[in-house]
């Protein structure tokens, strides 16, 4: 009919599935001291470990690898509560996953990591920033903290960073050529954070505009994402 208009397709926020196993970690000189962290349990320099990397770096796959391995049960930090922190350590092992100084509830996360010295409980304990960078008025925490050995994971490198944009293509079903993997390289910040959203954003807009993920495309709506 003249004059009919087309409707526009809708774009779902669809929750998209990350696998957290071992097999499909992505290794490379950024997270090569994670993974070794991983692997040499239980063999630590300490049983309480931090594992300190920027969003999206991979902490919190390399920590359900770790619980995989170990048995541990996991807890965001935010939701530790003095009265939980018994049952969390009671397998021996735990995950304290995004510790942030915000958010924390600093007398429960003290009296986890004295129990947790005193049972011999293993605890890995993931954050963005280190300890000397979180603002804890908790003095002795705070000490305590600054104690526990950290391992750094850093920015990806080129043959990391092109990966981590195919994984996540591939986590969303997304097929794309090498001319997308190669615009994308050199035009997103070199981060996993920027990674995960510039393939979200490619992915929302390629199902809500009906196209494929092309190069075209990707120039198109990265043009003013940059």
């Amino acid at each position: 009919m003249a004059g009919r208009v087309q409707p526009r397709q809708l774009a779902f926020a669809l929750p998209h599935a990350e696998s957290f196993t071992r097999d499909n970690f992505l290794e490379g000189p950024s997270n090569a001291a994670g993974l070794a962290l991983v692997d040499s349990w239980p063999d630590w320099p300490n049983r309480i470990m931090l594992l300190v990397g920027p969003e999206g770096s991979g902490k919190s796959h390399l920590a359900a690898i770790w619980a995989e391995q170990s048995g541990a049960r996991s807890t965001s930090a935010h939701a530790l509560t003095a009265a939980a922190v018994p049952g969390a350590l009671a397998t021996g092992a735990l995950v304290v996953d995004d510790l942030k100084s915000s958010d924390v509830d600093e007398r429960a996360l003290f009296h986890l990591l004295n129990l947790a010295r005193e049972d011999e409980a293993f605890v890995l304990i993931t954050a963005r920033v280190p300890p000397s960078a979180l603002q804890i008025e908790l003095r002795d925490l705070r000490s305590r903290l600054r104690a526990i050995p950290t391992v750094l994971l850093l920015p990806p490198d080129d043959q990391l960073f092109r990966a981590l944009i195919v994984k996540f293509c591939a986590d969303r079903q997304l097929a794309v050529d090498e001319a997308v993997v190669s615009y994308l390289t050199t035009r997103i910040e070199r981060s996993y954070a920027a990674v995960r959203q510039a393939v979200e954003l490619l992915d929302t807009e390629a199902l809500r505009l009906g196209r494929p993920v092309t190069r075209a495309l990707a120039a198109e709506l990265l043009r003013g994402n940059t």
